[in-house]
């Protein structure tokens, strides 16, 4: 046995064998193919093989849309509280100063004001990696204060939401949020100030009930998930199987629920288009 002991001995370790640096490559959650991360990035982490979306964050989300490389950021100053004293696995006070850490911002949103191909906007966008994007108060507060900006200086307003919906922590103030926003939003509709609402993976629960599925024109990416409750909750509760793609952008395009559906790399383009069209 001596010569298997000597050539066990020679094979490398699990960590020399592998001299690829992590995060070098990517799986697509589409195609299960193996992307260089490099290339995923130029090409706006769109797979180049199958066209599957990787979410992204706000940061990113306003450097596509947004002319300027610094727009004015508004609304900053607002802060999240914790009214109900509100204590699940940590308290929610806690949980807010972690996630503020993580992601460098105060919630689950950032509003700006700039311009969209030269035309001058407010564009608000959901973070999901705060607390799944998720609606409190801060959130609720931000977009309607954006909402009754764009309508004294008669600029469109655009929210991109990706969010799993309201946010339990804050229970019925999160919830008073909806009618909030729907109010400001009304308004907008009253004096003809355009509102384009832009639906990512994943846009669903109260933000989907509210204001993501109020705009003049609703704008999804490819193969969004969208939908009030999950498709496994829906499937349980009413017993019976789903429609292949149930919730995703094209199916809910197809049952007329979106006016389009749009690539990523195409998005920018088509908004401006279409708040060329509603300004006439």
């Amino acid at each position: 046995m001596a010569w298997f002991r000597k050539a066990k001995k020679g094979l490398p370790d699990e960590r020399a064998r592998s001299s690829v640096p992590e995060g070098l490559w990517v799986k697509c959650e589409g195609c299960r193919e193996v992307i260089y991360a490099k290339e995923l990035e130029r090409n706006l982490r769109i797979c180049p093989k199958c066209g599957f979306h990787f979410r992204i964050d706000s940061h990113e989300r306003i450097r596509l849309l947004v002319d300027e490389a610094e727009p004015t950021r508004l609304f900053a100053e607002i802060r999240p509280a914790d009214p109900l004293a509100f204590k699940d696995a940590k308290p929610y006070s806690q949980r807010l100063r972690d996630y503020q850490k993580k992601a460098g911002m105060a919630d689950a949103i950032q509003v700006v004001e700039g311009h969209i191909d030269g035309i001058a906007a407010i564009v608000a966008v959901l973070e999901y990696g705060f607390m799944g994007g998720s609606m409190g108060s801060v959130v609720g507060e931000a977009i309607t204060r954006g909402a009754e900006r764009a309508r004294r200086q008669r600029r469109p307003l655009v929210v991109v939401s990706a969010s799993g919906g309201a946010r339990m922590q804050e229970g019925a103030l999160s919830l008073m949020q909806m009618g909030k926003i729907a109010t400001a939003l009304a308004g907008l509709r009253e004096d003809r100030v355009p509102y384009l609402s832009v639906l990512t993976d994943p846009t669903t629960g109260g933000v989907t009930a509210s204001f993501a599925m109020l705009g003049d024109l609703n704008i999804a990416e490819p193969g969004a998930l969208i939908g009030f409750a999950g498709p496994r909750v829906i499937q349980q509760t009413i017993r019976q199987e789903l429609p292949e793609g149930f919730q995703r952008s094209e199916f809910l395009l197809e049952h007329g629920f979106l006016d389009l559906v749009v690539k990523r790399d195409e998005l920018k383009g088509a908004i401006s288009r279409c708040l060329r069209h509603l300004q006439t």
